[in-house]
């Protein structure tokens, strides 16, 4: 143990430590000075403990991240500043810098919470806009000198402790550490560091090591708690990747006529911009005595090519072709954009996440929304997810937006981790199935299941109830639809754990009465599909066709239903079946309304990043045209060239999509903003 004896490993764990210690009296001043969570009021001590654990998390993480220039400037072979006068002053200038700005953004972050309610974040850089006013507010507001003198003490105060750190480790006589004893040193302290860096000291999933995330302090859903266990400086860097742009408000108030008329707004104001729609309960809700239960399940990249049922000649999805007979089947069903965590997005919040960058999880701005899953008062609230919510930060979405929600992510499952999704697909069927059968028998529910099996690398567990892959031929899976027999194997695994989630319901005695709301979230890489409509592959329709199943054999006679419908439309529909008065401030519709513009249309992304492509799509038609409105094309999705613009052939067509795909698309950055919750 001769490098624990080692005078830089000393000055590194010294400069932490002063570091860390000054963050947490920051974190001690935001707790006393300016936040409101009072222990005992609306949150138990206990949970604010835990919130506070985690802020010392990230405070130990800048840390780290703040003595690593100076630790490398020690650790160079050779020239280094343990031996060079000049590198030691560098490393001394950039620690009083470091220190400065450190201590002037924790000041900025108090002046920023005291004023707004909310920690130091990006969009505070619009204040630069306007510097001379911000500047004045600021001296007519604030003890700008006192402040100024408590800046410039704290700062001296924590120089001083980093010279006396240096007499103390750098400048003692040199420690002669054999080679194998720096190899252990090196390796112990590359273990520890990365741990501290990560966040996270329990439940490492190795295959996908999620880091702690500024999502993590939001865990128990309250904002003003959330706040509590930010670091500013994380979390003002963590934003800057959040566009500043948020909507074209000039574009979206030129559509507002189409928009409000298409989502059916009775009072339309263009001052307002009035969106929202009260909604009564409706004459075609469920005739029942006791309030039915919901479950969501998404079907990780499952698009329509790979369904039986949609045309795959292969049959692999037997269970959910045989639930088609039986369900409300949808031919024609559209997520607006491909991606998982989009996906999760809009069939909470009923909008599109339509960011250009970034998804709209990531940004910590908006993740309290507004959603229609709080209309079903007196319903347990159930997600359950085989791996981590963090992932994308989709659990800042979740908690913060689904009031009372209860999430169940890795690391509290009973079965193993299978891959880097975390646990199987039918552990975690089995596993919910146990949650639901726990719950009051006299209280609904309401649950959200997020599949990953089929997904990369494709794992068959080796607990799977008896299910057997298949060995075809690579040519015929790839004639249908499947890039490797891998992928081919993995939509039938999951297509049998849906069978088996269903016989547990069943066996749960939970299945009469509950609502099956299966989606795909996006389709998968994919080869031939020429058993699809030529459309699907030539305009990339394929990526957001997938299939949906609203399954309630003893609720809900079979029907199938032949219009566009999209994903914000699901929680409409759901909420009027289960007939809930509600105020929808979603893009989605209730499918069994009648729909304003006539045949029904959604919009979708077809090609995602800076500059997309974006679409409004119905049952016969694509309008397909740049984000800026440029290069309009109306494609019939019947045709054998689906790729001729057949503007001209169907002018009608064209100039009713032509408002729609602009304004729907405009109108969905506007609401990702608009629908934030106080």
């Amino acid at each position: 143990m001769a490098w624990l004896r080692s005078r830089r490993l000393h000055y590194f764990v010294g400069g932490v430590a002063i570091l860390f210690v000054l963050l947490v009296a920051l974190r001690a001043a935001f707790y006393f000075g300016f936040s409101s969570v009072t222990p005992g009021a609306e949150q138990s001590r206990g949970v604010i403990l835990e919130t506070l654990g985690i802020g010392l998390r990230f405070d130990l993480r800048l840390a780290i991240l703040l003595m690593l220039p100076a630790m490398l400037l020690a650790w160079l072979p050779v020239w280094n500043s343990v031996r060079s006068s000049l590198l030691r002053w560098v490393a001394r200038i950039y620690l009083v810098l470091a220190l400065a700005i450190l201590l002037l953004m924790y000041i900025l972050d108090f002046g920023h919470y005291a004023y707004l309610g909310v920690r130091l974040n990006a969009s505070a850089l619009k204040f630069i806009a306007d510097a001379g006013i911000s500047q004045q507010m600021v001296w007519e507001s604030y003890p700008v000198i006192w402040i100024t003198l408590g800046w410039l003490a704290t700062l001296l105060v924590s120089v001083w402790a980093f010279v006396r750190l240096e007499k103390v480790t750098l400048d003692k006589p040199k420690t002669v550490i054999p080679l194998w004893s720096r190899i252990l040193g090196s390796v112990v302290m590359v273990i520890l560091v990365f741990l501290a860096l990560l966040g996270r000291y329990t439940n490492i999933n190795l295959q996908n090591p999620v880091p702690l995330r500024w999502s993590d302090a939001f865990f128990a859903g309250d904002s003003e708690l959330g706040a509590l266990g930010l670091n500013p400086v994380l979390f003002f860097y963590d934003t800057l990747s959040v566009p500043q742009e948020r909507y074209d408000l000039d574009q979206v108030r030129e559509h507002y006529p189409t928009v409000s008329r298409y989502l059916g707004v009775e009072n339309p104001d263009i001052e307002q911009l009035t969106l929202n729609r009260e909604v009564g309960v409706q004459s075609h809700r469920l005739d029942v005595t006791q309030p039915p239960n919901v479950v969501f399940v998404m079907l990780e990249s499952l698009g329509t090519t790979a369904v039986g049922a949609y045309g795959n000649p292969l049959n692999p999805t037997p269970n959910i072709d045989r639930m088609a007979q039986e369900s409300w089947f949808f031919r024609h069903f559209y997520v607006p954009v491909t991606g998982t965590a989009k996906t999760v997005w809009a069939s909470i919040t009923g909008i599109p996440d339509v960011s250009r960058s970034e998804t709209a999880t990531r940004n910590p701005l908006i993740t309290n929304q507004h959603t229609l899953i709080n209309a079903l008062e007196g319903y347990n609230k159930i997600y359950t997810i085989g791996g981590n919510s963090g992932w994308a930060n989709m659990n800042a979405l979740i908690r913060q937006s689904i009031d009372g929600v209860k999430l169940y992510e890795e690391g509290g499952w009973k079965a193993k981790n299978v891959d880097v999704w975390g646990i199987s697909d039918l552990d975690l069927f089995k596993e919910t199935d146990q949650i639901l059968r726990s719950l009051p028998k006299d209280e609904p529910f309401f649950a959200y299941i997020q599949t990953a099996g089929n997904h990369r690398p494709f794992t068959i567990p080796a607990e799977n109830d008896g299910f057997e892959a298949i060995e075809r031929s690579l040519e015929e899976v790839q004639a249908a639809g499947s890039r490797s027999v891998a992928q081919y194997n993995a939509a039938r695994l999951l297509d049998f754990n849906l069978g088996r989630m269903i016989e547990m319901a069943k066996e749960g005695g939970y299945f009469d009465n509950t609502i099956f709301v299966m989606f795909g979230d996006h389709n998968t890489r994919i080869a031939n599909i020429d058993f699809m409509k030529p459309a699907f592959d030539q305009l990339g329709l394929e990526s957001n066709n997938v299939p949906l199943l609203i399954y309630a054999p003893k609720l809900l006679p079979p029907r199938e239903f032949d219009e566009a419908v999209g994903l914000a439309d699901l929680l409409p529909t759901i909420t009027s079946l289960l007939g809930k008065e509600y105020d929808n401030r979603t893009m989605g519709r209730d499918v069994l309304q009648p729909s304003p513009e006539g045949e029904r249309v959604v919009p979708v992304v077809l090609r995602e990043g800076t500059f997309p492509l974006i679409g409004a799509v119905s049952k016969d038609f694509l309008l397909q045209m740049n984000y800026d409105g440029t290069e309009p094309s109306l494609h019939d999705l019947n045709s054998m060239t689906p790729l001729d613009n057949v503007a001209e052939e169907h002018p009608e067509e064209y100039q009713r999509l032509l408002p729609l795909t602009r304004g729907l698309y405009e109108t969905s950055r506007f609401m990702m903003y608009e629908n934030v919750r106080d």
